[in-house]
């Protein structure tokens, strides 16, 4: 019988899973909220559906895919299922490997969960309810950091003493990894050969960028957790370590505190006091809200400054690439971000962005230097070919 692989990747703002079966997706289900609302979207090969939930129904997520797999006839039940897979983002060498999830696993992952809490804990009660709902099905960490573990140690390394970034483990060790896999594999299979020189802008609710040279991530905007880079929906991105620490003496945070703060309350929801959804923010602006309008400017601006950092790093682009929920969804942040990088060879063509949503193309202007593509990331598929 062939292997069934049940893949599960809890995001920072919504859960996604997926049914496999020897490369093929058999069932798809993404939660996350829209206009307030819980949302489920669900894949299968016999059509999309799209359902509106209760709280509840996200809490038990796992459980309510399981069920609907059932319901639709997708499998009889918990015995087809061959194993399991989780996306785990965190901090630390021991996850930049892919590996069986066992009390060792569960032991590091619970030790370093303060580090990446968007993550981590949202992965751990995801882990739970499978070794619950699943008794003895064989479970993989699949790691979003391993793509970038052999980055150059210039790139890996923070200006810190280096016995104490060895002793605690404190190094650049970068994500969305298994995003930026997924978009090179179809890049390569649809140019016929791997460019030299690729920038991918994972650009959603958590958002990278990342540089790519023959294939290898050579730099990636996240950094010791994914609370470095960008500024996110709710996430600061890049602050000056000594205005945290004056941010932590004149309100008289805790850690905990100034931690659930820097994760939780700033990025793009900071900035515009209202929300940290993109499509939101744009609705807002479009009223003439001036801390919305700034937080897309902020955050187009931090993009456009990676772009041409890592385009100085690789000395040269051949192919710009926007994927993620905005990158592959929002014409308008893309032209935005592409707006006035002419100079390094990046034309972007309005009518072709404005047709290529949620579909992979190529957007840039006949005789632009750099191809400019869309292509929506497949992380899923990514975790389930790391699964033995």
């Amino acid at each position: 019988m062939a292997k069934k692989i049940f893949v599960i990747n809890p995001g920072s703002a919504s859960k996604k899973y997926a049914l496999y079966e020897e490369g093929r997706e058999l069932f798809y289900a993404h939660f996350e909220t829209e206009n307030g609302k819980i949302l489920l979207t669900t894949k299968m090969p016999s059509g999309a559906e799209k359902i509106n939930l209760e709280a509840a129904d996200y809490q038990s997520a796992m459980e309510y895919v399981f069920n609907l797999m059932v319901e639709k006839g997708i499998i009889a039940g918990k015995d087809d299922l061959s194993a399991a897979g989780v996306r785990v983002v965190s901090p630390g060498d021991f996850f930049e490997e892919h590996r069986p999830i066992d009390e060792k696993y569960l032991a590091e992952l619970k030790a370093i969960s303060l580090e990446a809490p968007l993550h981590i804990v949202p992965t751990l009660k995801e882990i739970e309810a499978a070794v619950s709902l699943f008794p003895g099905l064989p479970l993989s960490g699949v790691s979003d950091s391993a793509f970038h573990k052999r980055k150059p140690a210039y790139a890996r390394n923070y200006a810190i003493a280096g016995e104490d970034a060895s002793r605690f483990g404190i190094y650049r060790f970068g994500y969305h990894g298994l995003s930026a896999q997924s978009v090179l594999r179809k890049l390569e299979k649809d140019l016929g050969s791997m460019p030299a020189r690729v920038i991918i802008c994972h650009l959603g609710g958590g958002a990278s960028v990342t540089a790519v040279k023959d294939g290898a991530s050579v730099e990636n905007s996240m950094g010791f957790s994914p609370l470095e880079g960008l500024p996110m929906s709710t996430r600061v991105g890049n602050i000056d370590a000594g205005a945290v620490v004056y941010l932590a003496q004149k309100t008289g945070f805790t850690l905990t505190q100034l931690e659930d703060y820097l994760n939780h309350k700033s990025g793009l929801l900071g900035l515009s006091g209202r929300t940290g959804d993109v499509r939101e923010l744009i609705e807002l602006e479009k009223n003439n809200d001036r801390q919305a309008a700034l937080a897309l400017d902020v955050f187009a601006y931090a993009v456009k400054k990676y772009i041409g950092s890592y385009t100085a790093v690789l000395n040269g682009l051949d192919v710009l690439v926007f994927s993620g929920a905005i990158g592959e969804r929002s014409p308008i942040m893309r032209a935005r971000i592409c707006n006035n990088l002419d100079e390094l060879g990046i034309l972007l063509d309005d009518e072709k962005n404005n047709l290529t949503v949620e579909q992979m193309g190529f957007v840039q202007k006949p005789g632009s230097a750099v191809k400019i593509a869309v292509i929506p990331t497949d992380e899923m598929a990514e975790i389930a070919r790391e699964i033995p």
